[in-house]
C-alpha cells in the first residue's frame, strides 16, 4: 500500500549499531555524531537501539530504540518515533514481555518489572508505512501479519538478543517474518560490550521480501545503510500473491483498517 502523493520509490535506511555506555553524555555525543553522518549519506530513515536526546536540525526521521516509560504507575519497555521536525509521531510499547528459562544459559524474566503494552503501532512516512516491534516482539508471527495487513511495507525491531538466543534466531526470525508477510524487516541492536552484565549480540540486519539479507553489521559500533526498494516489493507479491490466495474463510485474520 502506497499512500497517495507518494513518489519515491526507493529510500535509504540507517541502522545506528551503538556502543552504549552508562554514561549518556558518551552515548549522545556519539550518536549524534553518527545520525548527522547517516544524514549525510542520504538517509531517510533512522533507527537506534535505544532511546536519546538526539540532535536538532537533523532532517531524517527517527526511532529512538527503546527505555522505560511510567505512566500511571505502570513501566513500560517503549520506543518512540519522531519526524524531522521533532513531532512525536508515535510510540509503541513492547508488547511481548521476554519471560525465558533456558537451563544453563539464560534466564531472563521482564514481568517482574515491566507491564506490557497492548496497541499496535504503525506511522506514516513521505516514503512508506511503517509497523514497529521492540526485541522480543519479533518472535510472534501474528504481530507482523497484522501489520502487513494494516500497509506496512517495512517493520521496525530495535532489539538486543543475547548471545544464547542471537546466533540461533536473529536472523531466522528476520527472514521468517519478511517472506511470510512479503515486507522489509531491520532489526536494530546496541554494539557488543562484552564486558556488559547483559551482552547484546549485535549484527543489525535489513532482510528485504524475498528473505534476502540485504545488509548486516558485525558486532561493533557501526552505521549500517540498505536501500529499501518499494518496486521490488510489488513485484515480488504480485510474483506470489499470497495476501489474495490466503485462505481467511479456514482461519482468522486481523482485518481491521488502520
Amino acid at each position: 500500500m502506497v499512500l497517495p502523493g507518494r513518489a519515491m520509490a526507493t529510500f535509504r535506511l540507517a541502522l545506528i549499531q551503538l556502543q552504549v555506555s552508562s554514561i549518556k553524555s558518551d552515548n549522545v555525543i556519539r550518536a549524534c555524531s553518527l545520525v548527522r553522518e547517516a544524514a549525510k549519506q542520504g538517509a531517510k530513515i533512522v533507527s537506534l537501539p535505544l532511546l536519546i536526546d538526539l540532535c536538532a536540525n537533523v532532517s531524517l526521521l527517527s526511532m529512538k530504540g527503546s527505555i522505560p516509560e511510567e505512566d500511571a504507575g505502570k513501566l513500560y519497555n517503549t520506543c518512540a518515533v519522531f519526524g524531522p521536525d521533532g513531532t512525536l509521531l508515535v510510540k509503541h510499547r513492547k508488547i511481548h514481555l521476554f519471560d525465558i528459562d533456558v537451563p544453563g544459559k539464560i534466564t531472563f524474566q521482564e514481568s517482574k518489572t515491566l507491564s506490557p503494552g497492548d496497541n499496535f503501532s504503525t506511522f506514516d512516512t513521505p516514503y512508506c508505512r511503517v509497523g514497529l516491534g521492540i526485541c522480543y516482539d519479533i518472535r510472534f508471527a501474528e504481530l507482523a501479519q497484522v501489520y502487513a495487513q494494516r500497509g506496512c511495507q517495512l517493520l521496525v525491531y530495535p532489539g538486543a538478543f543475547n548471545l544464547t538466543t542471537g546466533p540461533a534466531h536473529w536472523e531466522l526470525l528476520q527472514r521468517g517474518r519478511a517472506v511470510d508477510n512479503q515486507i522489509y524487516v531491520a532489526t536494530a541492536s546496541p554494539a557488543r560490550d562484552d564486558n556488559a552484565s547483559y551482552v547484546a549480540w549485535g549484527h543489525s540486519t535489513v532482510v528485504n521480501p524475498w528473505g534476502e539479507v540485504l545488509a548486516k553489521a558485525g558486532t561493533e559500533e557501526m552505521i549500517l545503510y540498505s536501500d529499501i526498494d518499494l518496486k521490488k516489493l510489488a513485484e515480488i507479491r504480485q510474483q506470489i500473491p499470497i495476501f489474495k490466495q490466503k485462505r481467511s474463510d479456514l482461519y482468522a485474520v486481523e482485518t481491521k483498517k488502520p
